[in-house]
């Protein structure tokens, strides 16, 4: 049985904004917390193909593609 909760949706909130690009610490201002670590380090969830996935757009970008 799957359980969604308030606090599983901030987590989602989280990880789907900075995943859209905006920027850490407007993030971090958004979720109320005080210190970036607790916005970057726990509520954001980054698996390899996430992070994969932007350095191949760097990549394109870089090359002018």
């Amino acid at each position: 049985m799957i359980v969604i909760t308030l606090h599983i949706c901030r987590h989602t909130y989280c990880t789907n904004m900075a995943k859209a690009g905006i920027s850490p610490k407007s993030l971090q201002y958004l979720m109320g917390h005080l210190d970036i670590a607790t916005t970057l380090g726990y509520y954001t969830h980054y698996k390899f193909n996430d992070v994969e996935k932007e350095v191949r757009e760097l990549e394109r970008r870089l090359s002018g593609g």
